[in-house]
């Protein structure tokens, strides 16, 4: 027997989004319901984000390790151990979702349900619950169950060969020998760069002319550099056609250079480029939901679908898949729907960090960007040995590059990569929003010594 609830909101995801919104919701005194399928708290914090960095900050840790000689401090050797990794990641992932989940659980008018949520019309769902999947070993065997997006070109064989993607690399209980990544993405550079610091041999294969499509060309040059200095072999414009395994458990992945066809040995495969949305159990059809050939679904300015009274946020709605994007959506729906306003998604300022080290931060336009639109536009542009704090630090790896329109003095966009450069580029993100000419960040009485004082130097050079 099958009993009907009646809620005044359904909220399909507990993420970054989903969380916030039916909280706010609840607290408005809407009776809202939850559907979680797979974990609370969405993917940044169980496979995104938290987990990511985490993993990260135990590279760094060893990377700064081998590295202390040249501070004066002399070590042993290095020795990573993946289970501890693991468990720390795994620690610290345990912890914020259970936080998430006790909020949405202790918010009077919200339910939480988990499981699959499917339409059976444009605001019906079936009530079906599932179990909670939260041991380990539930865990792993539900890692192998998740999509991959189709390659076009298809790889030949790669269906055959072991694979891993963003997700289950953080599950390994040992350091690869040779770990091949396939994509130049930010996840690729940062899984690439992690792992070679845990002790694997790395081969980044990136079909594109240069790695991170969307930067400027000198600053993608700057992170190939960089990730060689690290010892990966960075390999551009490269096709990989056919994948098999050997006998001995190799992974061969045949690639076209621009030079010859080559065959690549590792013990392991990233395939590290992009997924689709996870979209199609939700039987959009039955609602009368439009989504694109992608299966993102489809919404205007005000994250409005076609069917009124039905909104997308996050990830699944396309766009720039990043935690604070999803928080921001939350926010126009919550302006609009609750609090009577106009919020759009309209000349959203966008900034995002590329977690390698060092941290590439970039927010508003590229330079590239910015002369597609036709702008006239002064560049600025500074190594990181030119920084002070970093020649101190000994972390001169890097640039400073920042676009501002030639008759205004406003800043369009900023790309920094060097130590801590997503901090420094929020301070220019806080300037932009403020709508203030760079001579505000040139003249800045920013204190000595530290990064910030940087962006004095950097746009000083507008004036040479």
């Amino acid at each position: 027997m099958t009993t009907e609830q009646h809620y005044d909101a359904i909220v399909i995801g507990s993420g970054q989004g989903g969380k916030p919104l039916a909280g706010a919701l609840a607290g408005a005194g809407h009776k809202t319901a939850i559907i979680e399928r797979e974990h609370v708290g969405g993917s940044c914090v169980n496979v995104g984000c938290t987990p990511t960095k985490t993993m990260i900050a135990s590279a760094r840790t060893a990377y700064v390790d081998r590295r202390s000689a040249d501070y004066g401090v002399h070590n042993g050797s290095v020795t990573v151990e993946m289970t501890e990794v693991r468990q720390r990641k795994q620690d610290i992932v345990d912890k914020f979702r259970d936080g998430v989940r006790q909020i949405i659980e202790s918010t009077k008018g919200l339910d939480l349900f988990l499981g699959e949520a499917r339409f059976t019309g444009p605001k019906e769902l079936p009530g079906r619950s599932e179990r909670w999947r939260n041991s380990p070993a539930e865990r792993r065997q539900h890692l192998h169950q998740r999509r991959r997006p189709a390659l076009d070109p298809p790889i030949e064989g790669l269906d055959s060969v072991p694979t891993l993607d963003s997700t289950s690399i953080m599950e390994l209980d040992e350091v690869p020998e040779h770990l091949l990544v396939l994509g130049g993405g930010y996840v690729g550079l940062e899984f690439a760069q992690m792992f070679r610091r845990f002790g694997s041999e790395v081969t980044i294969v990136q079909r594109g002319e240069q790695l991170l499509a969307r930067e400027d060309e000198d600053v993608a040059e700057a992170v190939a550099e960089i990730l060689r200095e690290d010892g990966i072999e960075v390999l551009l414009e490269t096709e990989a056609l056919r994948a098999e395994q050997n006998g001995d458990g190799e992974i061969q992945l045949t690639v076209q250079t621009p030079d010859e066809e080559r065959t690549l040995s590792g013990s392991h495969l990233l395939v590290a480029i992009g997924r689709p949305p996870n979209t199609d159990s939700l039987d959009l059809d039955a609602a009368g939901v439009q989504a694109d050939e992608r299966g993102f679904i489809e919404v205007n300015e005000r994250l409005e679908t076609n069917v009124p009274g039905v909104y997308a946020l996050g990830d699944a709605k396309g766009g720039p898949a990043f935690t604070h994007i999803s928080y921001d959506d939350f926010r126009i729906i919550n302006t609009n729907l609750l609090e009577g306003g106009d919020a759009t998604i309209t000349d959203r300022l966008v900034s995002y960090v590329v977690y390698i080290d060092p941290q590439l931060g970039r927010v508003g336009l590229s330079e590239r960007e910015a002369r597609e639109q036709g702008r006239d536009v002064q560049v600025a542009r500074m190594p990181m040995t030119h920084v002070p704090r970093a020649l101190e630090m000994d972390e001169t790896r890097g640039m400073m590059k920042a676009v501002v329109d030639a008759d205004t003095g406003r800043i369009l966009g900023c790309t920094i990569l060097g130590i801590e450069g997503g901090e420094i580029m929020s301070m220019v993100h806080i300037a932009m929003m403020g709508d203030l000419p760079y001579t505000a960040l040139r003249d800045g009485p920013f204190a000595h010594p530290t990064l910030a004082e940087s962006l004095n130097k950097l746009f000083a050079t507008l004036d040479g």
